[in-house]
């Protein structure tokens, strides 16, 4: 049942026991969820995991089943996506090819009755704030990937909307615009002031963009933190290997390391590779092992490495020094991974975790 008692002051968005159904596939279950006015929320999961289905029912495109949906207090379970003070960014852009930018982005205006004058000014300030002032006459067609979708996001935000809702809108970019557009998606959701709710498969995009981040799991939400919170402290196993790659200990293997059964997670960044035959230090955890794969990525360099008892590590470290014509460490060497005890964040939920599984 929709919890009547909670407080609703400084919240844009409140989704109280809600339940999603198709025929006999249940795509969300029991969901509560609070999102502060102001914030950039994240909503993060897999295909399938009920995070777009529960932006469609936050927008009106979709009818809970159970439950009620509040927009700053107001009760719109069942109100029309039109009676509704959000608006929505999809993927595709969803931009009038026949219409000219400056058109496109006073459409919604226009439909309002607002007078051509008025029009003309608030699309003036909307361009200019994304930028493109410049392409006010062009087409659609005529224009990147990047610029389509900071047009669809000033059409969207000229309506003023109290809550923004984005629909994986930057899935279609390439990986450098994506980059690029993630800094400015920020930098206009702190401008503008306005709530911002986003779904993505994207990992790194949540942590990048959120304030807060809820991670979705089989119609349910498995974590909400800030970025920092749930990657950091993973609280099921499946935040811990979907938030980024991981190592996992638990059973027999941690009680030998960890002085404890539980399972535990350990981040590919705090473990090193040493010598075996160096002192080990106080507060550290060894593991021998063997390199057998190494991934040059850039920045970092990761490392698999198989340790005496046949589980897998990854080690990550960062390329700060100077490149060098042979790297310090090939596959086949052996190693000693090391971190330090306190760096193995116990993991609430994952008692089943697979020993030494690297996700």
């Amino acid at each position: 049942m929709p919890d009547t008692t909670r407080p609703t002051d400084g919240i844009a968005v409140s989704v109280q026991g809600v339940h999603k159904h198709f025929g006999d596939l249940v795509a969300v279950k029991d969901l509560d969820i609070d999102i502060k006015a102001g914030e950039f929320f994240s909503m993060l999961g897999p295909s399938g995991s009920g995070k777009t289905t529960v932006l469609r029912m936050i927008a009106g495109f979709e009818e809970p089943s159970a439950g009620r949906i509040l927009l700053h207090g107001k009760d719109v379970t069942s109100a029309a996506p039109f009676d509704r003070e959000v608006n929505t960014v999809f993927q595709d852009y969803a931009l009038f090819p026949h219409l000219s930018i400056a058109e496109n982005v006073a459409y919604g205006l226009k439909v309002r009755g607002v007078d051509k004058a008025e029009r003309k000014r608030l699309v003036g300030e909307a361009l200019e704030q994304v930028q493109l002032a410049h392409v006010a006459e062009r087409r659609p067609s005529q224009l990147s990937g990047g610029q389509r979708q900071r047009i669809a996001l000033a059409r969207a935000l000229i309506l003023r909307p109290k809550v923004l809702l984005l629909d994986e809108p930057l899935g279609a970019l390439d990986k450098q615009l994506r980059e690029q557009m993630q800094f400015e998606l920020k930098q206009i959701q702190r401008e503008v002031g306005i709530t911002f709710v986003f779904v993505t498969h994207d990992q790194e995009e949540a942590l990048t963009l959120s304030d807060r981040v809820a991670v979705f799991n089989g119609g349910k939400i498995e974590q909400v933190g800030s970025p920092r919170e749930v990657y950091e402290f993973p609280q099921t196993e499946f935040v811990a290997r979907f938030l980024g790659i991981t190592n996992l200990l638990s059973g027999e293997q941690a009680q030998r390391l960890l002085g404890t059964s539980d399972a535990h997670s350990v981040r590919p960044e705090r473990v090193t590779l040493t010598d075996p035959s160096a002192p080990l230090e106080a507060g550290l955890v060894a593991i021998p092992g063997r390199v057998v794969e190494t991934v040059y990525a850039g920045a970092h360099t990761r490392y698999l490495v198989e340790a005496e008892d046949g589980t897998r590590f990854i080690s990550e470290k960062q390329n700060t020094q100077l490149p060098r014509a042979t790297p310090s460490i090939s596959r086949g060497d052996a190693v000693s991974l090391r971190f330090l005890a306190d760096h193995a964040v116990t993991v609430p939920s994952a008692a089943s975790a697979t020993s030494g599984a690297a996700a």
